[in-house]
């Protein structure tokens, strides 16, 4: 398994999985950390936004250009993944998440993990509904899905 976080430029030759969902430093379970791990032995790029330098004092504005680039680095791997893995962890809100919810909703690579107990799930059920986005109940299920990705 390759691992790219941000700020390392996105370099993917083999199958990519992004992790999309919660982060809120500090409040969201570290989900992608869970996940990996599950995955060590298998052979594809992850691409975790989770940036290990992330400063919650940077200013959230297109000209800081930290932010800039943490937010570019995540649509590049959006768009590049083969496959995205979405977690809503319930105690947070995930805006961003959910922006990419909508974002990516359509593309048909985009499996959805939003637990009882988040803040808009009823939003989120109705939208992978609508869309046809698998969905499934606890982190565990996602690696029947990546091993169906993998070809295994």
């Amino acid at each position: 398994m390759i691992m790219i976080k941000p700020p390392h430029p996105i370099e993917v030759s083999t199958a990519s999985i992004f992790l999309a969902g919660s982060i809120a430093q500090d409040k969201a379970q570290k989900w992608q950390d869970y996940l990996t791990d599950q995955l060590s032995n298998t052979s594809f790029t992850i691409l975790n936004p989770r940036r290990e330098s992330w400063d919650s004092s940077w200013q959230q504005i297109k000209a800081f250009e930290p932010f800039r680039e943490q937010v570019e680095w995540e649509l590049e791997g959006l768009e590049v993944a083969d496959l995205i893995i979405m977690y809503f962890d319930p105690s947070t809100q995930s805006p961003i998440s959910l922006l990419e919810l909508g974002l990516y909703a359509q593309s048909k690579k985009l499996v959805v993990c939003c637990p009882e107990g988040f803040w808009r799930k009823g939003n989120v059920d109705i939208v992978c509904e609508r869309y046809g986005v698998p969905q499934v109940e606890q982190l565990d299920d996602f690696i029947p899905y990546i091993d169906a990705f993998l070809g295994k």
